[in-house]
């Protein structure tokens, strides 16, 4: 796929929080030019803003999951619905609140912020920070696969000990290969949403330790449960599982896309050292597709919910983090670059 100059320098002209994914994984400029924009997080743009909003206990916004009490009682009751969360977003409410200190771990650590800007955090959050959910304490996670899937990576990340977790989800991998944030409700059934998250989480985590053959199986069998599936349809019906499998949205929060996906799985394959399963074909077209014909990819909604502040451009605009992401899975597919994960 060969890509014009012009979206590519518009693509660099970026966040340090993307352009050295850019530099990385599209220019494929040499390590030590990347690196040294990677290293910027820290101190420019966006990275820094957030650390700065970091509260002296460790957390931001007071919360672990959820911002502290007082944001009033409706935090508490946000969902992991998509039907509910569209209709919401329609009615134009407020959503679930995205600042809290979860989120913004799982931010800056996608953004590929080096943890030693966050030196000490790992400690204050386990003197400080306990979960909505039971008041459990931060490291060992709580009873939602989605949350304890932020919380392996993050705690890999920062190096606390989260192999507790890690062992949570051997043992509460449903028997369909992958995972429900419901099951606490009675739900047999995998959800794409919650599959796709405790992936990422469980590869992080493998990536970062080495992991266990345990492990490895709970990974390979969801991902499993969504190749079964072409990442795009129901079992049963053969049907697309939701409108929402085919919205791309940055950030992508909790929401499973075939972009998000998709890019997971090259990730996963770069990681094993494997050749892309062909059972992706279908959702790499669905990607291909919304592409533009200057080479972009469209914001195509918003997350409700309150945020820091704004990174990417509204619904209708070309989003530079959507064209990345959607650059950097059609390359991969279409065979024109081989970029091993960097170490986390």
């Amino acid at each position: 796929m060969g890509l014009d100059q012009a979206l590519v320098d518009w693509l660099l002209d970026s966040d340090p929080a993307l352009r050295w994914q850019v530099e990385r994984d599209v220019v494929r400029a040499p390590r030590p030019a990347w690196e040294a924009t990677r290293a910027r997080i820290a101190t420019e743009g966006f990275g820094a803003k957030l650390l700065a909003l970091q509260d002296p206990d460790g957390q931001w916004a007071g919360g672990a999951y959820f911002p502290g009490s007082s944001d009033g009682p409706d935090a508490a009751e946000a969902t992991h619905d998509p039907e509910t969360t569209e209709a919401t977003e329609a009615a134009g409410e407020e959503g679930q609140p995205w600042t809290a200190t979860t989120w913004t771990l799982n931010t800056l650590r996608d953004w590929g912020l080096d943890a030693t800007a966050l030196a000490g955090t790992a400690e204050l959050l386990a003197a400080n920070s306990r979960w909505e959910y039971d008041d459990l304490p931060y490291w060992d996670g709580e009873v939602d696969c989605c949350i304890n899937a932020y919380t392996l990576a993050n705690g890999a990340w920062l190096g606390a000990d989260v192999s507790g977790i890690a062992q949570w989800f051997v043992d509460h991998r449903l028997q369909d290969g992958g995972w429900n944030c419901e099951w606490v409700e009675g739900s047999t059934r995998s959800s794409f949403h919650s599959t796709l998250n405790a992936l990422k989480g469980l590869l992080y985590y493998e990536n970062a330790t080495g992991g266990s053959d345990a492990l490895r199986e709970a990974r390979r069998a969801g991902e499993e449960y969504l190749l079964e599936r072409r990442l795009l349809h129901a079992r049963s019906t053969g049907e697309l599982v939701g409108p929402w499998v085919t919205r791309f949205v940055y950030p992508f929060r909790w929401f499973y896309s075939v972009l998000n996906a998709a890019d997971y799985f090259r990730e996963a394959a770069l990681y094993d050292g494997i050749t892309p399963d062909p059972r992706l074909a279908q959702a790499i077209e669905v990607i291909r597709a919304a592409r533009l014909p200057d080479g972009t990819w469209l914001q195509e909604g918003r997350h409700p919910g309150r945020a820091w502040f704004e990174i990417d451009v509204p619904p209708g605009e070309p989003s530079r983090w959507l064209t990345f992401y959607g650059t950097r899975v059609l390359t991969w597919w279409d065979g024109q670059l081989r970029v091993s994960p960097i170490p986390k």
